[in-house]
């Protein structure tokens, strides 16, 4: 029976392919079981007290964790330099990329979101954004994620690429649009949103400087719009939805 490593590298052999002078995916067992063997070498010894360390379990090789949402998997690899070892890495269980989109209103002015997020027990504020879903095109899930969060639709959608929002850990990419909308609805509050704000490009561009906004796929939005010619300056006065 396959293994779900196996499924993976079957559905996504893009993700497991090779490259001259890069890190290699070992597969042969002996290799896999020789990477391991290197990888609790290296792992701490005994504590400072002089105590013999407990043994621990091998560390798994393969898919080790997957939900609906990530999958996270440990590589045996070979490095550039000839030494072996284990290397994790997180990937989206949906294999379609997320989508970040920048909604713009009709005159310009951007919408911000004020959304708590788990991960860092704070509040941020950020654009749209949301993983995507099997078999979803990136523009799809953009729309969606407009619907959902801001109760908004597209008057325009404009792509602006892809991003890899952490090429240490995460093996996948995000689209990034910018959308025209008409107007916006509620909070979706059961997300944990509680706002939702209109600001002129000036005043988001300060927000970005003094650090209120902190969130990396906002930041990468917002600086593709920039250089697309997209942002600039607005009408005074913002508004505000609560």
């Amino acid at each position: 029976m396959a293994s779900p490593y196996d499924r993976l590298r079957a559905t996504r052999p893009e993700l497991f392919g090779n490259t001259p002078g890069g890190i290699d995916i070992l597969l042969d067992p002996a290799e896999v079981e020789e990477a391991r063997r290197a990888a609790e070498g290296t792992a701490h010894g005994a504590p400072e007290t002089g105590e013999a360390a407990a043994p621990s379990a091998p560390a798994p090789v393969g898919v080790v964790y997957a939900d609906r949402f990530v999958t996270l998997v440990r590589d045996a690899v070979r490095f550039p330099g000839g030494a072996l070892g284990l290397y994790v890495r997180m990937l989206s269980t949906a294999g379609s990329p997320g989508a970040v989109v920048l909604p713009l209103t009709t005159t310009g002015d951007i919408v911000l979101v004020e959304h708590y997020r788990h991960a860092t027990r704070s509040w941020h504020w950020e654009v749209p954004r949301g993983m995507g879903a099997p078999g979803a095109t990136g523009e799809e899930s953009a729309v969606r994620e407009l619907a959902e969060e801001i109760g908004a639709q597209p008057l325009e959608l404009i792509s602006l690429g892809r991003l890899h929002p952490d090429t240490g850990l995460l093996g996948d990419h995000v689209e990034l649009f910018a959308a025209r909308i008409g107007g916006f609805g509620s909070p979706e509050t059961s997300e944990g949103i509680r706002r939702i704000v209109t600001r002129p490009w000036p005043d988001v561009a300060e927000m970005i400087a003094t650090g209120a906004i902190t969130c990396a796929f906002t930041i990468a939005v917002l600086t593709r719009a920039l250089l697309n010619g997209l942002l600039g300056n607005t009408a005074e006065g913002a508004g505000e939805k609560n």
